[in-house]
């Protein structure tokens, strides 16, 4: 079974496991915007909007990784409601590429839950607060698929990779709030007398880490930014030729 990733939200912090390059991510309620000379040495680099595909400089409602049967990591991030899906390649983080935009009837917000074997995502739309298939069979073009009959609408357990649970709730929550958005600050603490901030990234509503390149993904307000680590990519490189090898 392929690695799974790690899908941490706004509220959680960044895993403390950082080896040489440690990134310090503060989530406060207002902070003051701060930007580092872009040319500064750093083991950290912050990837803006504006250096990624035009599609994923606005904001989003929630986003996933998902690997591919040929190897690809892609990047699907929801917008315009949960009416749209923007695919990235994200494989390497030096070079994230745009895979396409697929179209959802979803007609309102939903969240990413868990991965249902290697095809599928549950999703949990976050008004009517019910459950839905995400079937990536065709990575760059995903099916939202609805359960006939699925009523109940509260706590989900996973039977493995192959279904799900839904217990039913005496009170349904219809709270379609969207996680609160915070701003974080990135810190690089690598080989320097003293830490030195790198970005500081506004109201900031979702982040996911992909564990195998170091990298985290910030969906802020104005769009979507990269945290990468290139001595963690330049290390999974390494795995692979001795893999190859």
């Amino acid at each position: 079974m392929k690695p799974i990733k790690s899908r941490v939200h706004s509220d959680s912090r960044l895993s403390s496991s950082l080896h040489r390059a440690a990134i310090a991510v503060v989530a406060t309620g207002a902070i003051a915007a701060q930007t580092v000379d872009a040319h500064a040495p750093s083991h950290i680099v912050v990837v803006q909007p504006k250096d990624l595909p035009q599609l994923v400089r606005q904001p989003g409602e929630a986003m996933f990784l998902h690997d591919t049967i040929d190897g690809r990591t892609l990047l699907y991030v929801e917008q315009k409601g949960g009416g749209q899906l923007v695919i990235l390649d994200v494989t390497d983080p030096a070079h994230v590429t745009r895979e396409g935009a697929a179209q959802l009837s979803a007609g309102e917000p939903f969240d990413f839950v868990s991965e249902l074997g290697e095809h599928q995502e549950l999703i949990r739309f976050r008004q009517s607060q019910t459950d839905a298939v995400l079937d990536l069979h065709k990575a760059d073009a995903p099916a939202l698929e609805t359960v006939q009959g699925l009523t109940s609408r509260g706590p989900t357990e996973l039977l493995g990779t192959g279904g799900f649970t839904v217990t039913s709730q005496v009170h349904a929550n219809a709270d379609a709030t969207p996680p609160a958005a915070r701003d974080y600050q990135v810190v690089d603490t690598a080989d320097s007398k003293e830490p030195t901030l790198v970005q500081t990234v506004k109201q900031v509503r979702e982040e996911i880490t992909n564990d195998e390149t170091g990298t985290t993904f910030l969906l802020a307000n104005d769009g979507l930014y990269l945290i990468r680590r290139p001595d963690q990519e330049t290390a999974k490189w390494v795995r692979e030729m001795d893999r190859l090898g």
